[in-house]
């Protein structure tokens, strides 16, 4: 089973496996998935860089554990390993940022 990619990019939330904390949200397009599933890293779609390996400049690669699907086949769920941070400004997570 695979997303549905037939109306486009899907979203990719990113989990560590261990603390269960979000470290990002990405998209995926057919050739990330695919990627992803063969090489057993994280991969995804960007709308500057293309096909993107998470990871390859930085070294901060994300191991993935596991793969699910929700319901409608429409998002994914990566729980990965990382190897470092998850954000490009060197936070752990993504997802630090507080509302006013």
């Amino acid at each position: 089973m695979k997303p549905d990619f037939s109306k486009g990019l899907v979203p990719a939330v990113v989990q560590d496996a261990e603390s269960g904390k979000v470290l990002m949200l990405a998209y995926m397009d057919e050739d990330a998935w695919t990627h992803t599933r063969d090489s057993g890293q994280a991969w995804f779609h960007s709308r500057e860089r293309g096909l993107w390996h998470k990871g390859e400049t930085s070294g901060n690669t994300m191991d993935v554990v596991e793969v699910r699907l929700d319901c409608d086949l429409d998002s994914v769920l990566l729980r990965v390993k990382p190897a470092g941070p998850a954000c490009h400004t060197g936070a752990e997570s993504c997802f630090f940022n507080q509302p006013e």
